[in-house]
């Protein structure tokens, strides 16, 4: 009698995963800088969360991020967007927003629509009871990461004044 055992892999994703932000402002043996930009606080259904672009400098490279910070309970939880991923979400947008009438006039049980970023950000909505419910999760991981917004508008309107002030910026 013979028996076969598979060992299984336990991945520990949490841990080893890296956001574009963690890679750029990592490097050692160069001088980092942060900068800060204020922007409008994003209105969510429940509250605000403050924004800002953080311009990060390693050496003689710079990166741009546009920043949600959420404030919890116990700790803040903060997204970080590069300004490529920023470009994409607002393509994004478009679409989800030309969508989100006709999955509603669909009158599902449940259904969700949203884009993901490589580094875990989300955005999107949900329809339920016939209503279209909009929301970001910050991060991939974790809890009370969500903002939920009244409308697809004020998202789009928040990511391209963080578009706007970026472009600025970098002149």
């Amino acid at each position: 009698m013979s028996v076969a055992t598979y060992g299984q892999d336990v991945k520990k994703e949490a841990e080893n995963v890296k956001t574009k932000m963690d890679v750029f402002a990592s490097k050692t043996g160069s001088i980092t800088k942060f900068v800060d930009t204020k922007l409008p606080n994003l209105k969510a259904t429940y509250g605000s969360a403050q924004t800002r672009i953080r311009k990060i400098t390693n050496g003689t490279t710079s990166a741009f991020f546009y920043q949600i910070e959420k404030e919890g309970k116990y700790s803040s939880n903060t997204a970080s967007i590069e300004y490529s991923d920023l470009t994409e979400i607002l393509k994004a947008l478009k679409v989800l927003k030309t969508d989100v009438a006709n999955d509603v006039s669909a009158n599902p049980d449940y259904m969700e629509n949203k884009f993901v970023t490589v580094d875990g950000f989300q955005v999107g909505y949900f329809i339920s009871g016939g209503k279209a419910s909009w929301y970001i999760k910050l991060e991939k991981y974790g809890s009370d990461n969500t903002l939920f917004i009244d409308n697809g508008d004020t998202i789009e309107t928040a990511f391209t004044d963080a578009k706007n002030k970026i472009d600025e910026l970098k002149k």
